[in-house]
């Protein structure tokens, strides 16, 4: 039997945090963070968020409810209806799933981006290197050659042909102003966020109330049952998304603590 007091979050690798421990996700995203902290794919500032992140998973369980599974697989649906998707890539999503975003990349014909906040040459190449070790043919956001309108600081730097230019965009872990303004272009925005309260939930076509770590596998999964399904299969799938439903069950799910 594992000794559960004696396992380290400090660990080598993440092959030695046991799958049977209690808290598996929360040991395994935290040794990720810090991993990525240490190649310079992750900014400090992510560790404080992955912390807060860590903290509303625990209260919805640490796992997918069925309202986020309902919005995983809109999403899917989304991306598959899609003329050009990209799904966005910060320091703390490279960290976390960057093969998983590249699997569902993959799966629904979808362009990757990297766009940073605390933005510089050196961690979006750290980062695009990351991601071509995982898998990735193409990694878009080097450009830069085109701005989200209404947006200061370097996170309104996206590629002309990439984010610019999608009509629909996955974007984890972001920034409330960001999303509003991707929101403002008419994008449909597909957000994963532990936070239902959070801005960028809240302006998401789709808001996925899920664990990273478990929300772009489970959108991958469901883009992959539904790569035969025709056209009016997946509108159907979309227009029956109940998006306000969504973040009211989670904020039920939060608030009441039900382990």
């Amino acid at each position: 039997m594992t000794d559960y007091e004696t396992v380290s979050a400090d660990v080598d690798d993440e092959e030695e945090i046991p799958e049977d421990h209690p808290r598996y996700q929360d040991l395994l995203t935290r040794h990720r963070i810090e991993r990525g902290v240490e190649k310079g794919i992750t900014h400090l500032q992510g560790m404080h968020a992955e912390g807060r992140g860590s903290a509303f998973d625990y209260l919805l369980g640490e796992e997918t409810i069925p309202s986020a599974d309902e919005a995983e697989r809109a999403a899917a649906a989304h991306l598959l209806l899609a003329e050009r998707p990209v799904l966005s890539i910060n320091g703390n999503v490279a960290a976390l799933v960057p093969g998983e975003m590249v699997e569902l990349a993959d799966a629904v014909d979808a362009d990757l981006e990297v766009n940073l906040f605390n933005r510089t040459p050196e961690r979006i190449e750290a980062i695009a290197d990351h991601l071509r070790e995982h898998g990735a043919e193409e990694v878009k956001g080097l450009e830069a050659d085109a701005r989200i309108p209404n947006l200061d600081h370097q996170r309104a730097k996206v590629d002309a042909d990439g984010i610019y230019a999608a009509d629909v965009v996955v974007v984890p872990l972001e920034d409330g102003d960001r999303a509003e303004a991707l929101e403002e272009m008419g994008k449909t925005e597909i957000v994963i966020d532990l936070n239902p309260l959070s801005r960028s939930p809240r302006v998401a076509e789709v808001p996925i109330v899920d664990n990273i770590i478990r929300a772009v596998p489970n959108v991958t999964a469901h883009a992959r049952e539904l790569a035969d399904a025709d056209e009016a299969e997946l509108r159907a799938i979309v227009d029956s998304f109940d998006r306000e439903n969504a973040l009211r069950t989670a904020e039920e799910r939060i608030r009441s603590g039900e382990l």
